[in-house]
Order: C-alpha cells, then structure tokens, then sequence
C-alpha cells in the first residue's frame, strides 16, 4: 500500500508539472489586427524615416568576383531535418560567396549571393561588425542565397538551428564571413564603367505550388528574372533570380555537397552568356521545382539546362543603357512575438521560441540599379505575392525582382488566407503568427514607392 501512495504522489507530482510547463510555454494565437500592434507602428515610423541615396556624382561603376567557400573538411548539410545533422563526404561540386559592388560616386553598394540553404543569421551578425574594414555597412548590403539543401550547415545554434544545419560549429560561420568580405574586396578592386539593362522568360511550367493539394490557391511567379551588367570591354555579369526550391537532391542524398540546380545553372551561364552569374532564390515560399529524370543528377543537369536555354535566348535580347541610378534602403522589421503552433490554435511562447532558436533582427531591403529594383526579404517569400507588385512597378516604370534569405530568417511567409491550413509551409513554418502577408505587402510597397 505504502508503494502505490508513493507512486500515487509521484504521478500526481508528475502531472502537476506538465501542467505548469504548459501554462508558462504556451498561449492562444493573437489575432489582433497587425495594423492595431505596435510592431506595426515602429516600422511604419522607420520606412517614413529612411533618407533618399545620394544623387549619382559619376557614371555607375561595378566590379565582381567569387571566393570558394568549401571547407577542407566534411560538416552537416544544411537543409533537411530528416537528415539529422548527416555530415556529407564527397564534394559534387564547390560553393562560393559572390560579389558584385556598385559605385555612383555617391553611394556603393554590394550584391551577394551565397551557396547556401540561406543567409544565416550568425553570419549577417558577424558581417555587421567586419564591413566596415571594406567601406561598408550591412545597411549598403544586399544578400541573397540559392537555396540548395545539400550546402554547408553548421552556421545555427541552437535545437531548431541544430535540426536544420546540424551541430553549431564556429569555424563555419567564420568561413563564410570571411568568404563574403574576400569576394566583395576583390569586387571592389575590379570597377570600371557598366551599362545596365533587364530581362525575362517564363519558366512556370518548371514549377508547382507544394500547398496545392490543401485547396485552392493563386498562380505561382514562374519569371526567370535578369539583371545585366557590361563594361566598354565586353565583359558581362548576370544577376538570376528564379522561385523553382534547389531541392532536385533528395534527403537521402545527404553524402554529397552540392549547390543542386543552381550551381550548374551559373557554370553553363558563365560558358555561354557572361563572364560572371550571380544566382538568388526568388520567391520561392511553397513552389516546388518540376524536374525529369530518372536520378537526382540527371534531374539537376536537365532542369538546369532547360532553364538556360531560355535564358540563352533572352540575353542577347537585353538592351544595356547607361544609367547611374543606385539607391539603397534597409528597413529594421518589426514582428508580433513567435506564434509556432503546436496544439490547435496554441502557439509557443516567446521565451521558449528564442531559447530553442534564437533572436536574430530581419531586415526588408530594397535596391535599385537603373530601371529595376531588388526586393529582399528574410525568409521563404511566397510567389504568390509577386503579381501583386506588377501595377506599381508598372507606375513607377521599373522592373521588379523579387528575393528571398536577405539575412536573419523568420520562416515562411504565405498569403492570410492560408494561415488556417495544416501544410508545412502555412503551419509549421509559419513563425511569426497572422496577417505577415498584408503586413510584408504593405512595407514592400513602401519600400518600393520610396526608393
């Protein structure tokens, strides 16, 4: 008997925890309007306070160049948490930070695009300290990443980070800075003169929405977008924006490092339509790459290859100009608290959402070079978003590229009207709770009007 009153109260002790933990680590989802939240009211006041870039004081000048970031020893791939933290062994093939800095005499600016699952945000903590070695600010820094889940890990801390990138290693995010300030340092020795034009091809049949089968939902962006850059000499370099995920590797290929489609996407460009390309995963939030074949690399050469034949054909139908039009702006993001749901409509307080995963700041970023202007988000940015910018582009006479992973990484970000649907990417990846779609639309739009 005395045994079962132990036990009893040992039960007893055991719920009353549970039900404790409960009461302090979870909350109902906040449905308050974001219009009524102050986050809502802080970024609004900051978008109203960025300044204008300085007028142009010389023609637009630029410069590019790569630094090889592939470490001399195997870590996890970042990408997969099914994988487990695997580490790869074999170097398909290597991974690089590219540069391309731009200078009007009165603002430069620097285009990065990474090798990476994103543009994570130990690396963006660390470059904020270290730019200013170049002359720069992470302010006059537009990052973006291809999105291949067969890249490097290591760069999260962290159980979520861990589950995404696998083990937290120092060295690696250290690598990655340093990958990123050789690229834009060898960028910036190689300036001279560039005219600038923008072109694009449709690619929609290479792509499908992943939350298709959870019910209706609107046309994806299927536009392969291109930004060209050329100097008096000839030389070229290629901006690329595409919304098709770099997931052609399967989890079950975690042996392999690998910049998936992307990264032979830029090796065929750069043999066939410019000296140097920069690719950036555009809004690729639930759109899912259509591939054929009968292996992952057979799917990886034939994607890519379709994609560059059209762009084969596009790029001699770019028409450069000059023009010394450079502006920057970065917008500080405010957000409601973290709504990751686990139970119903119960989401995960806060202190336990930043002691799993952190608490990084996120930036909205806007960049225009000439007629067109770069939108960057810091997370998985829905494609369904992007006709919605077409009518103020077209008012404001400039083309739009929309991208996703500009630094900091706040999950997905799907249209409202998604939010109640139990799919990965409206659900387990939406971290940031209700109305991020209007929220991000109308700050986006600010941007672009602004700039």
């Amino acid at each position: 008997m005395k045994f079962f009153r132990i036990l009893l109260k040992v039960l007893l002790g055991l719920v009353v925890f549970i039900l404790l933990f409960l009461a302090v680590s979870l909350a109902p989802v906040d449905e308050t309007p974001y219009q009524q939240m102050p986050y809502y009211t802080q970024t609004k006041e900051r978008l109203a306070q960025l300044r204008a870039s300085p007028i142009a004081k010389t023609p637009l000048r630029a410069g590019w160049a790569k630094a090889n970031m592939t470490p001399p020893y195997s870590t996890p791939t970042g990408g997969y948490g099914a994988r487990l933290g695997k580490q790869w062994h074999v170097v398909a093939d290597s991974i690089f930070a590219r540069a391309i800095v731009l200078d009007n005499g009165g603002t430069q600016v620097a285009i990065v695009g990474l090798d990476l699952l994103i543009t994570p945000p130990t690396v963006v903590e660390a470059l904020k300290k270290r730019l200013p070695e170049l002359g720069l600010r992470w302010e006059n820094v537009y990052t973006g990443a291809i999105h291949s889940h067969n890249s490097v890990g290591g760069w999260a801390p962290g159980i979520v980070g861990q589950l995404i990138a696998g083990s937290y290693d120092e060295k690696i995010v250290t690598r990655v800075t340093d990958g990123i300030l050789t690229a834009i340092r060898n960028a910036q020795r190689t300036m001279a003169p560039v005219d600038v034009g923008f072109g694009q091809t449709d690619a929609s049949d290479h792509i499908y929405n992943r939350i298709g089968f959870s019910g209706p939902t609107q046309p994806l962006d299927g536009m392969i977008r291109l930004l060209k850059l050329k100097k008096a000499t000839g030389e070229s370099a290629l901006v690329c924006t595409f919304a098709g995920h770099a997931t052609l590797y399967e989890d079950s290929m975690w042996n392999y490092l690998s910049r998936d489609y992307p990264g032979s996407l830029v090796d065929r460009l750069e043999k066939k339509s410019a000296d140097f390309a920069v690719f950036m995963a555009g809004a690729v939030g639930s759109t899912g790459p259509q591939a054929r074949g009968k292996t992952d690399f057979q799917e990886i050469r034939n994607y890519a290859g379709d994609l560059a034949l059209r762009i084969e054909r596009t790029v001699p139908q770019i028409q450069t100009k000059p023009d010394s039009t450079l502006a920057m702006l970065t917008l500080p993001l405010g957000l409601r608290e973290p709504h990751p749901r686990v139970i119903g409509n119960w989401r995960v307080r806060p202190w336990l959402f930043y002691a799993v995963y952190g608490d990084y700041p996120s930036d909205l970023k806007a960049l225009r070079i000439g007629k067109t202007v770069l939108l960057g988000t810091p997370c998985d940015y829905s494609g369904e978003f992007v006709a919605d910018f077409n009518p103020l582009a077209a008012q404001k006479g400039v083309n739009v590229m929309i991208t996703s992973f500009d630094g900091g990484y706040i999950g997905y970000v799907t249209p409202d009207r998604y939010y109640s649907r139990t799919t990965y990417e409206t659900r387990d990846m939406n971290w940031f709770g209700p109305y991020n779609g209007a929220y991000f639309e109308e700050m986006m739009m600010g941007l672009l009007k602004k700039i």
